[in-house]
């Protein structure tokens, strides 16, 4: 009863014209952001955060919320419609979200992926407001070790999970673990694969290798097929939007399962990428059309967006109660906290009422008014895959490059984007997935140090990953997702 009072009160400091005024200037901006490949909610609120200094603080945090909202809204629509995704989250939306815009059900697709976003933002949300105080003691049970087994149980469950070979999926996943090595050590300093460039010492970006393997790699299989001088199949049904509603309440496991992989993801904190990843393995298995999943299939454009925008939002829990972020866009808004004096932790509650419960009654009105905004232009967004491809090809090209270019100014960075192109090509043409070197790829790097840490903290002891019972739990449901194709064989042997 007191997080509900505290809440009404949220909304009585949220519904002035000032904060409404900005909150949907947020929201427009995010959609914006997270449409155009390399920039994301992350670097929006980074640009804009030194617009907020003259602001009060509670304007300045819900306008920024907001931001974060509309990003996690339109990172899917490029991925659908372009096969980019705008977001490292949205990759997964890409697998059979881009097949069924190829088939002229871009609005279908759309209005699946964005209400299933609200419905997981939606519930993690509610978890926010009132477990918050649990959910608190609970994150601060992980440590290195705890870290390393939920990144370890994603790729595990992947491997295991897929319906690809498990060699091509663990070669796939090694390739992406080498390109996440590339760079400067972390933990020692030292230099690994820059082969004497000093233009690889920062490593690879995983927004350039995502850009590239997947806006360049696809246009290069098109162009190899001959560009398309007709646009295609795109109805522009008004209606769209409901007839897909009426779908929806036949994947409510997936979302439910999508949610709580989402939350759990994003309190821990793993993030909404691997979160995306892990819901969409999962549905990929348990459904009964997991074997047509990256063809087109409604299902896995629900999967991870209900788990990316339940992990992206239940991420701000342990920023507020604990001071760690659970995602990049997270810790920027944590620097914002800082920067106005505010110190992240249980006593913010308590000294920042209006603070703290503005922002959250932010959440439930940004996602609202966010998700009616979206599906209002779904026909509009839909239509334009009318448009002659040999037309957006170009137009493509140019905005991946920008989005390659601006996240560090170094021409390098557009070389780097044709090779992972080319290397994107190749997978398509040898039947490789692409889903795993991502994963890797955003990943790896989080693993490692974890990893390592660990190795540090344990003087070299594996056993530290079954030191207590939550990392130990982890650890061995990953070793039964690693060895799941081995362990169903069996099982069928046997009987």
């Amino acid at each position: 009863m007191d997080a509900f009072l505290s809440l009404l009160h949220g909304f009585d400091v949220l519904l002035t014209f000032n904060n409404l005024f900005y909150m949907v200037l947020g929201i427009l901006f995010g959609v914006l952001l997270g449409f155009l490949p390399g920039v994301g909610g992350a670097n929006g609120i980074a640009i804009l955060l030194p617009l907020t200094f003259s602001m009060d603080k509670t304007t300045a945090i819900i306008m920024l919320a907001a931001i974060y909202w509309g990003a996690l809204f339109g990172g899917c629509i490029s991925a659908i419609l372009f096969n980019i995704p705008g977001e490292p989250w949205s990759v997964a939306t890409t697998f059979d979200g881009h097949p069924l815009a190829k088939q002229g059900r871009a609005g279908e697709a759309l209005t699946a992926s964005l209400t299933s976003s609200f419905i997981g933002a939606l519930i993690a949300t509610l978890v926010l407001t009132f477990l918050a105080p649990i959910v608190a003691n609970f994150a601060l049970d992980f440590g290195p070790p705890e870290y390393f087994a939920v990144y370890l149980l994603t790729f595990c469950s992947f491997v295991g999970m897929g319906r690809q070979s498990p060699f091509k999926v663990l070669s796939a996943m090694m390739l992406g673990f080498a390109f996440a090595a590339v760079g400067t050590d972390e933990v020692t300093g030292g230099v690994r694969l820059t082969f004497g460039t000093e233009t690889l010492l920062t490593g690879f970006h995983f927004l350039i290798a995502v850009i590239g393997l997947f806006g360049i790699g696809e246009i290069l299989v098109t162009i190899e097929h001959g560009l398309n001088f007709e646009g295609q199949k795109a109805k522009i049904n008004p209606l769209v939007v409901w007839e897909t509603w009426k779908k929806l309440p036949q994947y409510w496991v997936t979302i439910i399962r999508g949610t709580a992989v989402g939350v759990w993801l994003g309190v821990t904190p793993g993030g909404a990428t691997p979160a995306s990843f892990m819901s969409y393995g999962l549905a990929k298995r348990f459904s009964k059309n997991g074997d047509k999943f990256g063809t087109g299939e409604l299902e896995g454009v629900v999967a991870p967006e209900t788990a990316a925008h339940s992990a992206g939002t239940s991420a701000l829990l342990p920023m507020l109660t604990l001071g760690i972020p659970g995602s990049p866009t997270a810790a920027v808004l944590l620097g914002g906290l800082l920067i106005w004096g505010l110190q992240p932790g249980p006593l913010l509650f308590v000294e920042q009422k209006d603070f703290v419960w503005g922002l959250i009654a932010s959440i439930y009105l940004g996602n609202l008014v966010g998700l009616v905004i979206v599906l209002s232009t779904v026909p509009l967004w839909a239509s334009i895959m009318r448009v002659p491809f040999s037309i957006i090809a170009p137009i493509v090209i140019v905005v991946c490059a920008i989005g390659s270019y601006t996240l560090s100014n170094a021409p390098a960075d557009l070389i780097f984007m044709v090779m992972f192109g080319v290397i994107g090509y190749l997978f398509k043409k040898l039947n490789y997935p692409l889903a795993p070197m991502v994963l890797a790829i955003v990943l790896g790097g989080r693993a490692e140090n974890a990893f390592r840490q660990s190795m540090i903290g344990a003087q070299g002891d594996l056993s530290v990953f079954w030191s207590n019972g939550l990392v130990g739990t982890i650890t061995a449901l990953s070793m039964v997702m690693l060895f799941w194709p081995l362990i169903h064989w069996l099982y069928q042997r046997l009987r």
